[in-house]
């Protein structure tokens, strides 16, 4: 199955209104920094956790580099939900100036 990918330069800025941003990396990555607004579930938990998704009119999913978002996105697409995954991941989102938060009091960076 071909997994539709959106590069950093089309995702727009900002981003629009119905468009869920997943991101399916680890605990400690998540708090290192994600963009503004995500939603966490990580791949593990997301077999048993797809239901309880937020209803979007696009899921963009995300993770360091593009591999694991590329896997649950083809999961997401298989149940019916239209997901892009996200090439290149936070790396390259964070090396084309794209701003990440936290929820603690330190600097956001990619782990």
């Amino acid at each position: 199955m071909e997994i539709p990918s959106a590069t950093v330069s089309g995702v727009p800025d900002p981003l629009p209104e119905g468009l869920l941003v997943l991101d399916v990396r680890e605990d400690d990555e998540w708090r290192a920094g994600h963009v503004e607004g995500s939603l966490h579930v990580p791949l593990m938990e997301l077999g048993a956790t797809y239901t309880e998704l937020p209803r979007a009119d696009q899921t963009l999913v995300v993770c360091r580099v593009g591999s694991r978002s590329a896997y649950a996105a083809g999961f997401l697409i298989q149940q019916g939900i239209e997901a892009v995954n996200l090439e290149g991941g936070l790396l390259e989102w964070y090396a084309a100036g794209r701003p990440l938060v936290t929820d603690e009091d330190h600097p956001a960076t990619v782990l």
